[in-house]
């Protein structure tokens, strides 16, 4: 005889039903919510980044110069201007030699200079390092023109700080001396800029990972007998690889598009072609020639070379396991 409770006891059959309709919708709309959530955000990156990128793309299919600009009208010639711009020899000797030494050196000794103040930074009592980290920031806070203003008038010809230091040193004749005249003094000069522009960044992301590191790892590479040089390659760097990864390919990105700084400097406005890199040739064909189809053929170039760059290096680092 059975009970009242063993009846309304539900059977095995009930107890492994499936999921109910109305869960799985309910499973489904929880799924959903948060790209519901992300969607303004997408939306407006996809019309702020997106849609220039392929309005670039659409210039530099076609022969676009002011009196397209003004008529509205489209005269569409393909890959017309990429031929022209690989076939141009002054691609392969000047203006891609430019940007890639360049964003080399500038980011090595970027990531170099940064990790040393960074290393030093950590070495300071509080009150001291939040004092030197503030003259740091200052360096990062000041705009690009304005610095590149001031390190022009530092190595202008003649009269410059740093010309007559080199004149007094007998590197240089402050009478003769012209940095920017030269290939080579032109961006050695940008680099000082690049370089001092980049650091703080660089700088304050190592010293946010050095102050992770647990001390009792150093503790125990000091007691088993390894040097500065030693602990920071043995312990800290593999430990900040990922802090340094990311502050490479971001250096890397900025270097590559460098622009004003190159752009303000005496003759970096096309006046001389010789020190023109990718972003400031891409501008003078642009508006000074009027050529837009050409400086968009320029820009899609250097936007390719950068994700290759970066893909290139980003799969290195995830082949390694280190991101």
């Amino acid at each position: 005889m059975t009970t009242l409770r063993e009846r309304t006891r539900p059977g095995r059959g009930a107890a492994t039903a499936g999921p109910r309709p109305g869960r799985s919708r309910r499973g489904g709309t929880r799924a959903l919510r948060p790209w519901l959530l992300l969607a303004p955000a997408l939306l407006v990156m996809g019309g702020l980044l997106l849609y220039p990128l392929v309005r670039v793309v659409a210039i530099s299919l076609q022969d676009f110069g002011l009196r397209q600009l003004v008529s509205g009208r489209t005269n569409w010639v393909g890959l017309d201007n990429y031929v022209e711009l690989l076939g141009n020899a002054d691609l392969w000797r000047t203006v891609l030699p430019n940007t890639v030494v360049f964003a080399v050196v500038a980011v090595a000794l970027t990531v170099v200079v940064g990790t040393l103040v960074a290393l030093l930074l950590v070495r300071l009592q509080p009150v001291t390092r939040g004092i030197v980290t503030t003259a740091i920031m200052l360096a990062w806070a000041i705009p690009a023109v304005t610095g590149t203003y001031v390190w022009v008038f530092l190595f202008s010809p003649g009269d410059g700080l740093a010309v007559q230091a080199l004149d007094a040193l007998g590197l240089a004749d402050a009478a003769t001396a012209n940095p920017f005249a030269s290939r080579v003094s032109f961006y050695g000069v940008a680099t000082l800029n690049v370089v001092h522009h980049g650091f703080p960044f660089v700088a304050l992301t190592v010293l946010a990972g050095l102050l992770t590191v647990p001390q009792e790892i150093t503790e125990a590479a000091i007691v088993d007998g390894a040097g500065a040089w030693r602990r920071f390659w043995s312990v800290t760097f593999p430990m900040l690889r990922p802090v340094f990864a990311v502050v490479t390919v971001l250096s890397t990105i900025w270097d590559f598009k460098v622009f004003t700084q190159i752009y303000l400097m005496p003759g970096g406005d096309g006046v001389n072609r010789g020190v023109l890199n990718l972003g400031t040739w891409s501008y003078v064909e642009s508006f000074a020639q009027n050529r837009y189809g050409l400086g968009a053929a320029i820009a899609v170039l250097l936007t390719v070379l950068l994700l290759l760059i970066t893909v290139a290096y980003l799969r290195l680092l995830f082949k390694e396991d280190e991101l």
